[in-house]
């Protein structure tokens, strides 16, 4: 897949873990743990807003887009 989650990445910089993000987001950890791996098929702008707002970082530090190599 071309997009790319660097969730854990921002996780590791910014010393959270994934129940205490999944904590202070109100979801619950099995929700985000999909996100995390990559799983996800979407996201929600307002998940994504959440994710940015607790961890102090943009969009782009979490999603990137790599282009296939066919």
């Amino acid at each position: 897949m071309p997009i790319i989650v660097n969730l854990d990445v921002m996780m590791a910089k910014r010393k959270i873990s994934l129940g205490e993000l999944a904590e202070k987001m109100d979801i619950t950890p099995s929700n985000l743990s999909i996100l995390k791996t990559g799983k996800a098929k979407a996201i929600r702008f307002s998940t994504l807003t959440s994710i940015c707002s607790i961890l102090d970082c943009q969009p782009g530090d979490i999603l990137e887009y790599r282009p296939d190599d066919t």
